[in-house]
């Protein structure tokens, strides 16, 4: 058992699925993009997430680079910027090997990194079904519902969200948020201004990840 699978150990208390030691983490890549955008929001999503759950995440204090993600026993790997990413071959086969092992992946559009998201993302899943996640999957339902998909937290190109969705054998293992930038409504509050619904909304929305980042591993 690695030090992910271990820290993905569930309790099954009074019907409630708690992760007992969920780590969440900042992906360093390479490429040049600027994956230290915001460094508030994990730490604010993994304190709203264990208010509202019960839970007991935590943030690894250190972003974390591919090649170390099975050693911090990182479950929740969150990718954010606004450029350039690129990949190594062995940098790909550890990702696709950190989601075989339970970890879940999330790339949010921070504005200007989706073409470069995607096209990483099929690199690490050359296999895997590439569609819209439905609405009724339970990142929208669980703990929090979002009956119309993904909350628009800020405009950007004032599109739809997008919820493109990664799924391996049926299951779901990475996300790309598009036109949402969830992560800038995890942030501090007077970093961005937003209201303060929006950001209940992103935090809200964060939750049914970390949610679906945990009980996932729970599937057949």
């Amino acid at each position: 058992m690695n030090a992910l699978q271990r820290n993905l150990l569930i309790l099954l208390i009074g019907g409630t699925t708690i992760c007992e030691a969920q780590i969440l983490a900042v992906y360093k890549y390479d490429g040049g993009g600027d994956w230290y955008a915001n460094p508030t929001a994990l730490k604010n999503l993994s304190e709203f997430y264990n208010a509202t759950s019960g839970a007991k995440s935590s943030v690894d204090p250190e972003p974390v680079t591919a090649e170390v993600l099975l050693e911090h026993g990182v479950s929740f790997l969150h990718a954010t910027g606004h450029g350039r990413i690129v990949l190594a071959e062995a940098q790909r086969d550890q990702l696709r090997l950190f989601t075989e092992n339970g970890g879940f992946i999330h790339f949010d559009d921070n504005y200007g990194m989706s073409t470069y998201a995607k096209e990483v993302l099929q690199q690490v899943f050359p296999e895997a079904t590439v569609a819209p996640v439905a609405h009724s999957h339970p990142i929208f339902n669980t703990p929090f519902s979002f009956p119309k998909g993904l909350p628009k937290i800020h405009e950007h190109d004032n599109g739809l969200p997008e919820a493109q969705g990664y799924f391996v054998n049926g299951e779901l293992v990475a996300l790309l948020t598009i036109e949402t930038d969830l992560g800038d409504g995890w942030e501090d509050a007077e970093v961005h201004g937003d209201a303060k619904e929006k950001r209940e909304d992103a935090l809200k929305m964060g939750a049914n990840l970390l949610n679906w980042a945990t009980v996932r591993n729970l599937q057949p």
